[in-house]
């Protein structure tokens, strides 16, 4: 018997690829104060806030496999939030052109007491950008609900960025890859 899958996670990025990975699996979105922990290092948010979120949505359930996630943007050590309007997401685009930044997302997967978590990190270089590129990219794509103030398989991804080390879809907001072989081991 298939096991029942709870995504507690509203983005529907996240859930795009579990449906590409062919998944059956319910929506419960967990309702956290995802605040960073004053002095936490950025590289270690993602993964506490996803326990945060497993936490939160698995004493809602029963016999289910929870998966949570959490995806930030590193710059040189500093997050770099979803933007809160459209002058920021120009700013934190301006911030990101011709540089490199990290992309990490943390998973916890729940089952009972059964628990693997994971961080997954992803280089990414973006080209340099014009302000004329940057404002046509917000102007049209509307950036606000995305960490980074990009989604890379957007038009933005698509033009400005060079290349990437690592997972592309990590980048996404999801290692789907190591999020199958986890759940394939807690079946």
């Amino acid at each position: 018997m298939a096991q029942k899958i709870i995504l507690a996670s509203q983005s529907p990025r996240r859930k795009q690829l579990l449906e590409m990975a062919e998944y059956q699996f319910e929506v419960l979105i967990a309702d956290v104060d995802e605040t960073n922990p004053p002095g936490m290092p950025g590289e270690d948010v993602p993964l506490f806030l996803a326990k945060k979120k497993a936490d939160a949505v698995l004493h809602l359930v029963n016999d289910a496999t929870v998966i949570a996630a959490d995806t930030i943007v590193l710059l040189d050590h500093h997050i770099l939030g979803k933007p809160t309007d459209a002058a920021n997401a120009k700013s934190i685009l301006r911030q990101l052109a011709g540089r490199m930044h990290k992309v990490v997302t943390g998973v916890c997967i729940r089952k009972g007491s059964r628990e693997i978590a994971f961080s997954t990190t992803t280089e990414v270089y973006f080209r340099p950008l014009t302000d004329a590129q940057i404002a046509h990219y917000v102007d049209h794509y509307k950036p606000f609900d995305k960490a980074g103030a990009y989604a890379i398989q957007e038009w933005i991804g698509v033009t400005g960025i060079e290349k990437i080390n690592g997972d592309y879809y990590n980048v996404m907001g999801l290692p789907i890859g190591e999020v199958c072989i986890a759940l394939h081991s807690l079946e």
